[in-house]
């Protein structure tokens, strides 16, 4: 083995225990058992009940967005999300070509089509600077909103995710947004506890998302939250959520299309046990980047990806960045850590490279690019701390 895997590993084995170190895995130390078993004694397991309501006032309360709505995952979370902000088929929704594939499938979904942009080294996120300079090259201003002079179609949002929890700058988007009359949508589905100058992430926005997946932060099993501050759009998510079906004692009249996205009852009583020990997670994540730090500190090549000034990162996934000089090495350093049963992983392929978004709009895209050469997951489980 070469000196920098090697060195990698030893540095994760000055922090992590002995054995197999998984990336990810949740943590049910609190209310999980009492409040499921709550939850089958009621019979009420399925798309209503309790835990439900319960669910979405407390994550309402905590991110400080007025109301939540709790939806099957993420992804349809930001689907629905797009579609109340007025997305529909033939507009193009502008999204990180670093992103997990999820945030370009919710667009595909309504017929749109994903338009991907370039990321900023210090957030990982969607970068202000190059996309103003983009949209400025490539797009025109009309009496009824931008649209891509060389596709001809409208751009109709602006889709900033927050990678591996990470704050992206989100004054810098939100004037873009203003600018070219977007629709802001903040995909925080990696960022629950997660702040942009004292505010939580998925509040900035017309609407946001969230993810509740098994490897997330806390987790419901599955599932996934809207966020916003509009009552109206709310109620409209909760609506078209539940088939659109309108209330009536017996009858089925559904007034639009909509979905069976609604979470069940049983996995929010889940998210309830798991939101009441999330700020014992996120505490437990920041000594584990601690840990990092230090282990890290003497090996130049490589950085540990830090929280961007003025935020709080939630750290969901611990992130190793390589000096581009040692980039070529990314794969001999994932082989030898996972030969030695410590869980790591690259970023995931750029959306611009997956066969079903290979023709889609781009702009130039040379810090995504490189990013993905030098990215590298660490195990980052909150019970590892």
């Amino acid at each position: 083995m070469s000196p920098l895997p090697t060195a990698i590993v030893a540095a994760l084995r000055a922090v992590l225990a002995d054995g197999p170190v998984p990336l990810h895995e949740p943590r049910f130390q609190g209310n999980e058992q009492r409040y499921v078993q709550d939850c089958i004694a009621s019979t009420f397991v399925s798309s209503v009940g309790a835990y439900v309501d319960r669910f979405e006032r407390a994550l309402a309360e905590y991110s400080g967005a007025r109301r939540a709505v709790a939806v099957v995952n993420g992804t349809a979370a930001l689907q629905v999300a797009l579609r109340l902000a007025g997305v529909q088929a033939g507009d193009e929704v502008i999204v990180p070509a670093l992103t997990f594939v999820a945030t370009a499938n919710a667009v595909h979904y309504l017929g749109a089509t994903p338009h991907f942009a370039d990321s900023a080294e210090d957030s990982l996120g969607l970068d202000p600077i190059a996309l103003k300079d983009w949209l400025a090259h490539s797009t025109e201003r009309t009496a009824e909103g931008t649209r891509n002079r060389h596709s001809g179609r409208p751009i109709r949002a602006l889709v900033p995710m927050h990678t591996f929890g990470h704050p992206c700058d989100l004054d810098a988007l939100m004037a873009l947004a203003h600018d070219y009359r977007l629709a802001l949508i903040e995909d925080a589905a990696e960022s629950l506890g997660s702040r942009y100058h004292g505010r939580h992430t998925g509040t900035f926005g017309l609407l946001g998302t969230l993810s509740f997946n098994g490897n997330k932060t806390i987790t419901t099993g599955g599932g996934g939250a809207i966020l916003t501050d509009d009552e109206r759009l709310a109620d409209h998510a909760k609506h078209l959520t539940t088939t659109a079906k309108r209330p009536h004692r017996w009858e089925y009249l559904h007034d639009e299309i909509g979905y069976n996205f609604r979470l069940p009852n049983l996995n929010a009583a889940l998210g309830c046990a798991q939101l009441e020990q999330l700020p014992d997670f996120l505490a437990s994540k920041r000594r584990l980047t601690a840990r990092y730090l230090d282990a890290f500190a003497g090996l130049e090549p490589v950085r540990l990806m830090q929280e961007p000034p003025g935020c709080e990162s939630n750290y969901w996934l611990q992130t190793l960045i390589l000096d581009e000089a040692v980039a070529e090495q990314r794969d001999a350093i994932l082989t030898a850590t996972n030969d030695a049963g410590l869980m790591t992983r690259p970023a995931w392929t750029l959306m611009h490279q997956l066969p079903p978004y290979r023709d889609c709009p781009r702009a130039p895209l040379p810090v995504a690019e490189s990013l993905a050469r030098q990215i590298i997951n660490l195990p980052s489980s909150a019970g590892l701390a």
